[in-house]
């Protein structure tokens, strides 16, 4: 068998020669192109499709370019999608200045723009609506590009790329763009076998060498030793002694061995920018795992006075802002903190997040890419596609917040985070910068900069549009057949070949095992089976019994009353003692009394002191106002209870007994072992070990299998219940689609089934423009807060009728659900309902804004972000409500009633 090297090489011989295509395409280009981005050309234009998986920075969109360029000197289509807008547009805007307008369209959630081009930037989600539409735009399609196509691993949206890989036709050769996996022969594999012939291409190459460090105090360090002779793997022993002392004393003595711990301070962020622009570090792009923390940040520099551009800059920095921002209303600019957001741009900082206007976010993207913006705070969404290359990478914090708790990073988030260091022909090299805090282990740190194991997972399940709509389109059975082909399955069945592998391995020591355990005087499996069903009943009468004496024990102790004088049998406690509380628990916990020792000790007894049920042996009274705490109250009460037993003789303490001997079973099977044939042989126990091997290996055994039977098909059989599901309501009548079907296939959203009913059942259809936009509100919004108990503030009157019986459809959806071995549907959430209804209704952005969520003010980008998805979904709404209904009316009067001020924004150029 071949090395992934030695494929490679072979590649390169047979395609080793530049085609007329490659030639032209790369007098684009004023350097010499890679390796690997010649390898990847060479392959599509020599008929294959690709896998490219590389660092980030690295020249990937070199090859998608290709695609296009390919695409149009042999007079077919080109389309090249990408995992978010943002990204779409920065594409388009790149291809408008190479081919003209004229030949490149736009298509994402917000924009439409000649979307009949030959060349057609989009969002995968797109194209995945047009292949299930069977869409006239696909005539002529020959390449598709999938930008960032490691985002399938994304648990929310990454299905769309398994549906657009599977369903391309297969004319349409793919370029597939991903990052640095370590299971790119796997991907590229699975890619071959739904796709045909496909070149996986892999450089770990950085073009830009990284340099990695930890900031320690106010000093930078080399994570690795850098001294001649060592291993470049070897962490620096001078950061290892120091990151040791500090912690050291910051967890408890001073430096001569004692006084007060001198607790460390993490260096301000100013000092950290003032630093790294001492250093020559800059432009920096610093991440912070929390938006707050971004802005507060920025304003750290502001106060502490840093500068980092020059009068010039601070003057073209004014123009560029004043320019990008002139479409926005002067009121709305006020409410967005704009002079405050300007200042600090003119001085060189900014913060990114999913939070700002996407305005905002743009205006910095550009200062920054042009070294005019020097030091930028953002949170990890930076690190996902957008191209913002900077010197230096500094990293706070080595956990983050994953929306349910404080997770590590892991080595692949920590590699695409530092991937953004390096300018390719600005750097000579680039720098990632660790801030040290006590806790933080330089070893772990090397563990995350030098693992290069982040294999990609698929996140593949169907869902009941892509039920409709494979059914519509192939039948049912077809269907399944399509989505066995998922990369999902495909991983599920290579995971199943090393079970099976394992499986026959045991099934083969089963064999030996049995037949080492034969017997010459009868049949040996039949006599093990009748010693354990005998071991197996003996274990469930003990733990009967045990269950009986302890519930027998808590209704004795549930019993007790104060001054009872009762005998602890056994354990720390044993002997007399009075009982001063029953401790009875109104939880159902317990009880657990308090009890007065014969050793004078104040103890709190348990259920687990009492194998047998305690039965009081006399009782004195307690004085009224008897203080446990006090030694002498406690002396007197316990030479009263000595005074009143005297030497009366207790007997021995009641010992649980064994009443195992009369199970008829038990006598039974004792019967049966005796007169069989092999209970007298006299290799008997020699035969028994065999045989207890046998059956602990065959349990095992059963494991597997049933592992085995889980993993497979496992795809179908969700798609199966999906159906069902599906059928019951009326989508589905055995292979034909409904037309209810037809417009739940025109749904798609998270929620597209419960979509589906509101519209079948009419919910919606008295609602004015605003009460709609709050009802769908529900279906896109997720909190922020998953936890967040506080009722959110809604509409009255037909918004609120609407919404409250939306939330009751869910839940009769929920137990279709369950009753088929289902769970896909959320509960609607309804957080953002007040804020699209009083938009809609016209109130001004500050009033939107600062009403907020729950109490919480809203932020203007994460608004934007909602009320954009609620209009692209209200489309949808518009689109598949069926015919006579006001709601197609009513949603496009709320979609137009809500394109304006900051949500009308389009950031073409």
């Amino acid at each position: 068998m071949t090395t992934p090297a030695e494929r490679y090489a072979a590649f390169r011989d047979k395609h080793g020669d530049d085609g007329a295509a490659l030639r032209s395409f790369r007098g684009h280009y004023e350097f010499e192109l890679d390796d690997f981005q010649l390898d990847a050309c060479r392959a599509l234009e020599a008929g294959d499709g690709v896998l490219v998986a590389a660092p980030t920075g690295s020249g990937k969109t070199v090859v998608g370019e290709f695609a296009v360029h390919l695409a149009l000197e042999q007079g077919q289509k080109c389309f090249y999608t990408t995992p978010i807008k943002a990204l779409s547009n920065q594409k388009y805007n790149d291809l408008v200045k190479r081919y003209g307008t004229a030949k490149v369209g736009l298509l994402t959630g917000d924009n439409s723009v000649n979307g009949d081009a030959p060349v057609v930037v989009m969002t995968t989600e797109v194209l995945r609506n047009m292949l299930y539409a069977g869409s006239a735009t696909l005539a002529g399609l020959g390449f598709v590009v999938m930008d960032e196509v490691h985002y399938l691993a994304d648990r929310f949206r990454g299905a769309v790329w398994e549906e657009v890989i599977i369903h391309l036709p297969e004319s349409v050769r793919l370029a597939a763009l991903s990052a640095t996996v370590s299971n790119a022969e796997e991907f590229g594999q699975w890619l071959g076998e739904v796709r045909g012939d496909t070149t996986v291409i892999v450089d770990e190459h950085r073009p830009v060498p990284l340099w990695q460090h930890m900031m320690v105090g106010n000093r930078v360090y080399d994570l690795f030793s850098t001294e001649e002779g060592d291993n470049l793997s070897r962490i620096n022993p001078t950061l290892l002694r120091l990151t040791r002392d500090e912690e050291r004393l910051a967890g408890g003595r001073g430096r001569r061995g004692y006084g007060r711990p001198q607790r460390f301070r993490t260096p301000d962020r100013a000092v950290i920018i003032d630093k790294l622009d001492s250093e020559g570090l800059l432009p920096a792009i610093t991440f912070i795992f929390s938006r707050a923390g971004c802005d507060a940040a920025v304003m750290q520099c502001l106060f502490a006075g840093i500068r980092l551009t020059t009068e010039r800059e601070s003057h073209e920095i004014r123009q560029i802002v004043d320019e990008r921002t002139a479409h926005l209303p002067d009121e709305d600019l006020t409410v967005l903190g704009f002079l405050e957001w300007r200042d600090c741009l003119e001085r060189g900082l900014a913060a990114h997040h999913a939070g700002m206007l996407p305005a905002f976010k743009e205006v910095v993207e550009e200062l920054f890419t042009r070294s005019l913006v020097k030091a930028v705070f953002a949170t990890e969404t930076l690190a996902l596609g957008i191209n913002m290359p900077a010197r230096s990478v500094v990293i706070e914090k080595l956990d983050k917040w994953n929306g349910e708790t404080h997770a590590d990073l892991t080595p692949g988030e920590y590699t695409q985070l530092t991937g953004r260091a390096g300018r390719r022909g600005i750097d000579v090299e680039g720098h990632a910068v660790v801030v040290w805090q006590p806790g933080m282990d330089p070893i772990s740190v090397a563990g995350l900069a030098g693992t290069r194991t982040y294999p990609l997972r698929s996140s593949f399940q169907p869902s009941y549009n892509m039920a409709v709509n494979l059914v519509g389109q192939f039948g049912r059975e077809r269907a399944k057949t399509l989505l066995e082909a998922s990369f999902a399955q495909f991983q599920a069945d290579r995971a199943v070949v090393g079970i099976a592998k394992q499986l026959r391995k045991h099934e083969e020591a089963l064999e030996g095992y049995h037949e080492a355990m034969h017997c010459h005087l009868g049949d040996f499996p039949e006599y093990a089976a009748l010693r354990r069903r005998l071991s197996d009943r003996e274990t469930e009468l003990a733990k009967q019994r045990g269950s009986a004496r302890r519930a027998a024990a808590v209704r004795s102790l549930e019993a007790l009353k104060p001054g009872d004088v009762i005998r602890v049998p056994g354990g720390r406690r044993a002997g007399l003692a009075i009982v001063l509380d029953p401790g009875l628990n109104p939880r159902g916990h317990g009880p657990n009394p308090l009890v007065l020792t014969i050793g004078k000790q104040v103890k709190k007894l348990d259920p687990a002191d009492f194998p047998v049920p305690v039965e009081p042996l006399d009782k004195i009274r307690i004085p009224r106002n008897f203080n446990a705490r006090a030694p002498k109250e406690r002396a007197n009460l316990v030479s009263t209870l000595l005074a009143k037993i005297g030497d009366r003789d207790l007997g021995k303490p009641p010992r649980a007994r064994d009443h195992a001997v009369e199970d008829e079973e038990i006598i039974e099977l004792r019967r049966l072992i005796r007169q069989h044939p092999c209970h007298g042989c006299a290799d008997r126990e020699d035969h028994a070990r065999w045989a207890e091997r046998y059956y602990k290996l065959l349990r095992e055994t059963e494991g597997l299998r049933r592992r085995v039977e889980g993993r497979s098909h496992v795809i179908s059989r969700t798609f199966d219940r999906i159906c069902a599901v599906l059928e019951q309501l009326g989508y589905l009548e055995d292979e034909n689609v409904t037309a209810e079907g037809r417009r739940l296939g025109r749904l798609y959203t998270e929620l597209d089934l419960l979509t589906a009913e509101c519209l079948r059942t009419g919910l919606w259809e008295e609602l004015d423009a605003a009460e709609l936009a709050a009802c769908v509100s529900a279906l896109v919004f997720e909190s922020r807060q998953a936890d967040d108990a506080r009722r959110p503030k809604i509409p009255a009157g037909r918004a609120q009728d609407a919404l409250t019986a939306m939330v009751r459809l869910w839940g009769e959806l929920e137990g279709i659900e369950k009753d088929n071995g289902l769970s896909i549907i959320r509960e609607p959430d309804l957080g953002f309902a007040w804020a699209a209804f009083r938009w809609t209704k016209g109130h001004t952005l500050d009033a939107v804004l600062s009403d907020g969520i729950n109490g919480n003010e809203l932020a203007a980008g994460d608004f934007v972000r909602w009320v954009k998805q609620l209009m692209d979904l209200l489309g949808q709404v518009g689109n598949a409500a069926p015919p006579g209904s006001k709601v197609k009316q009513t949603a496009t009067k709320a979609m137009d009633a809500m394109r304006r001020g900051v949500v009308a924004y389009s950031s073409l150029s």
